[in-house]
């Protein structure tokens, strides 16, 4: 992954992003510290990343918009740099993956990005024998003028119809 520019992130980020270990943190005004990071996916016919963010301090945030802003300023550099593939899973953590799913939509769609991304989600049907109705979350964000946009987002169907019907 080419290596993005804080500076850049800051000069439009709402919260001053910094980063250590190749990942990009932020504290919110609620002292909530959170991080980005991207890990490289293991998929030989697209260049791909997973995009984590994680809420380090583990507590509720509140309404803060300022923090989708930064997460946006963060994704934009990514882009701007690596002209590849982003995908994003919730978090089960709290079994909260469902409001993360609507919050990270309501995110991409409030930051105005559909002009230059598809994105798109999907529910998978999780592995929770004590629950049948347990899903997970993914989601897929893909420059428009990339390449292979088309093909990209039909493997992604494909795939995600995959694992939905392996599970009972």
């Amino acid at each position: 992954m080419n290596h993005l520019d804080v500076n850049l992130i800051n000069l439009f980020s709402s919260y001053h992003v910094w980063e250590e270990s190749n990942r990009f943190y932020f504290e919110t005004d609620y002292d909530l510290k959170y991080f980005v990071d991207f890990s490289l996916e293991d998929n030989p016919r697209f260049v791909a990343y997973w995009f984590n963010l994680v809420n380090m301090s583990g507590a509720a945030s509140p309404k803060d918009m300022k923090i989708w802003q930064t997460v946006f300023c963060i994704i934009e550099e990514f882009f701007r740099k690596n002209p590849d593939i982003l995908l994003y899973i919730c978090s089960t953590a709290g079994e909260q993956q469902a409001q993360r799913a609507r919050l990270f939509s309501y995110w991409f769609n409030k930051a105005g990005q559909q002009a230059r991304y598809f994105f798109k989600t999907a529910e998978i049907k999780g592995d929770n024998p004590l629950d049948k109705d347990y899903k997970e979350y993914v989601a897929i964000i893909v420059p428009r003028n990339h390449p292979q946009a088309e093909e990209v987002i039909t493997f992604f169907d494909e795939e995600t119809a995959m694992f939905n019907s392996m599970k009972p």
